[in-house]
């Protein structure tokens, strides 16, 4: 990740993975993961409304702010797959 993490970031992605978690009694894994997608890009979208005064404005800025997300997403996605490479065996047991 490009900064350093506050003292709750990881409890807070625990509490989302968590509840993420108590889908899996009723729906597979896929379904699970799209719905966690598609709610970071529905949030990351209001976040992203939240620092722009009007619509023009989001619009001019909108190729930059996917490319800033899905930047980071690439980063943590490449951290935790070399994670889960790492700790294969203890993970998935």
């Amino acid at each position: 990740m490009t900064n350093k993490p506050d003292d709750d970031f990881f409890d807070r992605a625990d509490a989302v993975i968590n509840l993420a978690n108590t889908h899996l009694e009723h729906v597979g894994r896929g379904k699970v993961s799209a719905s966690l997608l598609y709610a970071a890009a529905r949030f990351s979208s209001w976040v992203s409304a939240c620092g722009f005064n009007d619509s023009a404005d989001m619009k001019d800025h909108k190729d930059e702010t996917i490319e800033y997300f899905v930047q980071e997403y690439r980063k943590m996605l490449t951290e935790n797959l070399d994670d889960y490479i790492d700790n294969f065996e203890d993970y998935m047991r």
